[in-house]
């Protein structure tokens, strides 16, 4: 007996030895040289040191399926571990293993791990790096697809889940990244689309390479796909610890306190003269949110995509916060198609969350032209409302300068029930901006004028003193309050530890029907 467990025990430990090595020494090798981690380096730097639980070590994929047979692992390596002492899942394609492609046996270990973060309520982390479907396997690689969406979708607002695009992601593998809530990739190595290059040629006769169709540039600027985009896959790790350090573990829990001695009652008297005289110039919004913010730290979201708005995590009074603001030193802060749908679901993922929102108003309105009409600023601009008004969460806003029309209201307004919201004295509440309204107020007099410019001066600063203003809008309660700008950081801690035990009564329903 004692010989057979010894015979069992050297089985084992050869067995791991060779799961531990992965595709092999030359594959890790070509790994290297093409500027990427293993799956395991990956795990090593993105979890505590020691604190990895692998599972399905063994595991491989059925006899005569596919070779999956004979590769232990199956092209995947799944488990738990911790974060700043925190619980997280994850999966991470191994491209040494059968180029880390998915078959079922791969999908049945992410799958085991997508339900296990679901029942216990911890992030699920994937890092994705893998030649696609495997096709030897025909349609059981879509069906093993099909069960990972399947639990992207009922995980979906339960835990926060976080996609790591680190290599190749191809075809159908890309539905799983975009369902969760962040996806990051790294530069040069990462690509992500639903056809490739060599698809493209044939069908429509177009050169293309894999980067200019679907790289980490292309997705964090123009199709926004991607909300974080690092260097290296070292980088990318780290920023992956950072954003799960200012989320909560799930839907029932609040984000982590974490206090980063910045005085509540802080006070910045430079605020006073961040907006400028001449309501036409720009500023930068940032200086705004490093003064207000805790230690001035805060975590953007999808900076390099409609850079007109501002999505970011920060804290405030060491609670964490989800921060919106018009950027009106990127087209003046106005809302187009993009920054509308990018707002929209930041809002709706930190609803989802127990998130607080606060939202740092300076907005002349939406995008005109036929480009953003035909683009459907109408749904897109719904979209945002929709967000807003749907969100339970505290809500604050603070009117800094412009807020005309429409997008005033969008912008988290007391109109659509918003919590508190305060102005600086520097806020323009109105349906248009002074020179519009004047032109529409007194045409006949500026059609009839001699000198039709300095008529429209003068009835542009006659309408700026009457109307635009925070003072009459205080007047009709629907600014709380007009604030001192040095005093901005303090009134919002102050609000938020009032508002911490706001209950939010929702109809009886299924769903909502957002205008996607």
């Amino acid at each position: 007996m004692a010989d057979i467990i010894h015979k069992n025990i050297l089985e084992l430990a050869e067995l791991r030895d060779v799961a531990l090595q992965g595709g092999g020494q030359e594959r890790i090798k070509a790994q290297h040289q093409a500027g990427k981690l293993t799956a395991r380096e990956r795990i090593d730097l993105l979890l505590d040191e020691g604190s990895f639980e692998e599972f399905d070590i063994l595991k491989v994929g059925r006899d005569g399926l596919s070779c999956s047979a004979t590769c232990p692992g199956d092209g995947v390596i799944t488990g738990h571990g911790k974060i700043n002492g925190r619980e997280v899942f994850v999966f991470s394609q191994d491209f040494t293993v059968i180029g880390g492609s998915l078959g079922e046996g791969h999908s049945q270990k992410i799958c085991k791990v997508m339900d296990l973060a679901q029942r216990v309520g911890s992030p699920l982390i994937g890092l994705n790096d893998s030649g696609g479907a495997r096709i030897q396997e025909g349609v059981d690689a879509l069906a093993a697809y099909g069960e990972i969406f399947h639990r992207n979708v009922n995980a979906s607002g339960v835990i926060p889940q976080i996609s790591c695009i680190m290599g190749p992601c191809a075809g159908g593998a890309v539905y799983s990244p975009s369902i969760t809530d962040f996806v990051f990739m790294v530069e040069r190595t990462a690509y992500m689309f639903v056809t490739g290059p060599n698809v493209v040629r044939t069908v429509i006769h177009k050169d293309i390479t894999a980067a200019e169709l679907g790289g980490a540039g292309v997705h964090a600027e123009k199709s926004g796909v991607a909300h974080f985009v690092y260097p290296n896959d070292i980088l990318c790790l780290r920023a992956v610890r950072q954003l799960v350090n200012y989320l909560p573990s799930n839907n029932r829990q609040n984000p982590p306190f974490l206090d980063l001695n910045d005085p509540p009652e802080r006070i910045d008297p430079a605020l006073d003269y961040l907006v400028p005289p001449n309501p036409n110039q720009g500023y930068d919004m940032k200086v705004l949110i490093r003064s207000i913010l805790d230690g001035a730290e805060f975590m953007e979201v999808q900076p390099n995509f409609a850079g007109n708005i501002i999505c970011c995590l920060g804290r405030l009074g060491g609670q964490t916060i989800g921060l919106v603001a018009n950027q009106p030193a990127v087209l003046a802060g106005v809302l187009d198609n993009n920054a509308s749908f990018k707002a929209a679901r930041f809002v709706r993922f930190c609803d989802a969350f127990n998130i607080p929102l606060i939202c740092l108003v300076d907005v002349p309105g939406f995008m005109p032209g036929p480009e953003q009409e035909h683009g459907g600023i109408i749904r897109h601009g719904a979209k945002l409302l929709y967000a807003f008004t749907e969100a339970s969460v505290p809500r604050i806003s603070v009117i800094v300068r412009k807020a005309y029309g429409g997008a005033y209201l969008v912008m988290n307004s007391k109109h659509i029930h918003c919590d508190i919201n305060y102005a600086w004295p520097t806020a323009e509440i109105a349906v248009l901006g002074p020179r519009g309204a004047a032109e529409v107020i007194h045409r006949k007099e500026l059609k009839e004028a001699a000198d039709q410019e300095a008529l429209l001066k003068e009835k542009m600063e006659e309408y700026r003193k009457v109307y635009v203003n925070p003072f009459l809008a205080a007047k009709r309660g629907y600014i709380d309050d007009v604030i001192f700008p040095r005093d901005t950081r303090h009134r919002l801690i102050r609000t938020l530890q009032f508002l911490e035990s706001k209950k939010a009564a929702r109809p009886q329903r299924k769903h909502g029907n957002i205008p996607l």
